[in-house]
């Protein structure tokens, strides 16, 4: 009796991937990012911007508290959120775009998850060695000397989780405040917590997980397969060029043989662990760490560089058949990175439009419903309704209140004398302001009149108006 089949495998074991060190164009572009994204990411926080004596320093500041953003000198309130929605929509076209034009570069250069793995690896080949002192240590028994590296990586992986967690907290409150707070104990336990967690996933993020992130829990490699076609430029080995594939012979020379003198070369230094000279394959991150690491052999044996380099699948088509290359515009220029790159542009554009045309006064008016109007002892018809007046300079401003011109209805202030309103630096008030017509007026007799508020800021004469409706005894 035959014995039953073991059930398939649906999750393998994590192969440990060691990438050598390799050096060339492309890994000194990846350093450049690396060090730029990184240099944005940690220091941001403690960049300085005086917005005036009331209102908080810092440059970038998500503030939580009072409901608002700061980046330099725009200030975003939250009725102001299609601002980052906006954001959003030009970073999910850029992602369109930038794979469709050059597959994902996104991915390979820029990614977070791709930075600091890249930064994790680099102390790693700083404590344990490069590829094959790390693979020996990776197989090699527990002893004094394995510990003591470990831990020493170890150490250095948390301090840089450590700030990476911490930097992205003083995103959210005053860095400067936060860090003293946080060194004498006397922060608040979300701050704590939230360093934690973030340190925490860092460290298993760029430390141990590495390239499973991107195969299993990030969608996008799945997803590009629809942004990419046979124009778009990305890594791939020429076939025609390195096949049949063979180690190199000094005594004789095989006029037969290809390019390819099979060295592992391009394996050896790829982050996911993957052999570009099968294909593309979704794990591919498109870093051209083997471009590197191929022309570097090529180099050595006198072969011409550009087995393994970036171009699209019809470039390939056309060198095998003996056709000339197609220019590298031709396959960016096409229907839909133009498409992608008109949309970017006109939500970008629609942006700074937004930006510059919005005005520094903010009003709202909320008509009271119940009840909808009452008649006073002198025949007299008032109608309440709730203003919220928003004050975005950095210095309390006095603000007018008053109705269009030629308007019979007459206005007051709840708790003011008058109808001028102060509203303190950089904040909202509400107030409640009763709007009443004569007796025997024509308002106080008809359904529903339209009239307009209108809010003057004292100090420049900036204005701002609302239309609402007045409600008569016939409504």
């Amino acid at each position: 009796m035959s014995s039953p089949e073991a059930p398939e495998q649906l999750y393998a074991a994590r192969e440990p991937v060691f990438p050598r060190r390799v050096k060339g164009k492309f890994r000194n572009l990846k350093w450049l990012i690396m060090i730029i994204t990184l240099g944005i990411y940690y220091l941001t926080p403690w960049i300085r911007w005086d917005r005036g004596p009331e209102l908080p320093d810092q440059a970038v500041l998500v503030d939580l508290a009072s409901r608002r953003f700061f980046f330099f000198w725009i200030e975003i309130w939250p009725h102001e959120f299609y601002f980052v929605a906006g954001l959003l929509i030009m970073a999910g076209l850029g992602l369109f775009l930038f794979t469709s034009a050059l597959g994902r570069v996104w991915c390979g250069y820029a990614c977070p998850q791709t930075v600091w793995t890249d930064l994790f690896i680099l102390v790693e080949r700083w404590v344990e060695g490069d590829r094959n002192a790390r693979v020996r240590l990776w197989n090699a028994k527990w002893s004094a000397n394995k510990a003591r590296l470990r831990l020493t990586k170890w150490v250095l992986w948390a301090f840089i989780a450590l700030a990476t967690g911490g930097a992205w907290v003083f995103y959210f409150t005053d860095a400067p405040t936060l860090l003293v707070n946080l060194v004498n104990g006397s922060a608040h336990p979300i701050a704590y917590t939230t360093l934690f967690i973030l340190t925490a996933t860092t460290f298993f993020f760029g430390g141990i997980a590495r390239e499973q992130v991107c195969i299993y829990a990030c969608p996008w490699p799945r997803i590009q397969a629809a942004m990419m076609d046979e124009d778009t430029i990305t890594i791939g080995y020429r076939h025609w060029r390195g096949e049949p594939r063979g180690k190199l012979k000094k005594q004789a020379v095989d006029t037969n043989q290809g390019d390819c003198i099979d060295c592992m070369a391009c394996v050896n230094v790829c982050p996911m662990g993957i052999d570009i000279r099968n294909g593309q394959q979704m794990e591919c991150i498109t870093c051209g760490l083997c471009i590197d690491a191929c022309d570097e052999m090529m180099d050595k044996i006198g072969k011409p560089r550009g087995l393994v380099d970036y171009l699209a699948l019809k470039d390939e088509e056309s060198e095998t058949q003996g056709k000339p290359t197609i220019p590298v515009l031709k396959h960016i220029l096409r229907p839909r990175t133009i498409l992608y790159t008109a949309l970017w542009s006109i939500v970008g554009f629609a942006l700074v439009f937004a930006l510059f045309i919005r005005s520094d006064i903010d009003m709202t008016v909320s008509p009271v419903r119940n009840p909808t109007f009452i008649v006073k002892s002198d025949g007299t018809i008032r109608n309440v309704y709730e203003v919220r007046l928003r004050n975005k300079h950095g210095e309390a401003r006095p603000f007018g209140l008053a109705l269009n011109n030629g308007s019979e209805l007459n206005l007051d202030v709840e708790g003011s004398e008058g109808t001028i309103i102060t509203v303190n630096a950089d904040e909202m008030k509400n107030v409640r302001v009763y709007v009443e017509a004569p007796a025997g007026s024509e308002a106080a007799s008809s359904e529903r009149v339209p009239f307009t508020f209108w809010v003057t800021d004292l100090t420049n004469q900036e204005r701002a108006s609302v239309d609402t409706i007045f409600n008569g005894r016939n409504n």
